[in-house]
């Protein structure tokens, strides 16, 4: 899992970098910015942010036979 900050709902608030264990969220010029390499996929961010901006992003699967 992969978590998506959609921009345009994002009022930067820092809710989510306040809950983040991991500190895997940083609030930049009002939008909060993931760091991929630092979040653990625990879903905190998706259930704290009061806008509803984040969200499981879904990584493709490849059949690679094809």
């Amino acid at each position: 899992m992969a978590v998506n900050v959609d921009l345009e709902k994002c009022t930067g608030c820092g809710t989510c970098e306040e809950g983040c264990p991991v500190e895997a969220i940083k609030v930049e010029n009002d939008k909060a910015i993931v760091d991929a390499e630092t979040c653990v996929d625990c879903g905190t961010c998706i259930e704290e942010c009061p806008e509803k901006a984040i969200s499981e992003e879904r990584r493709k699967s490849y059949n690679w036979e094809e």
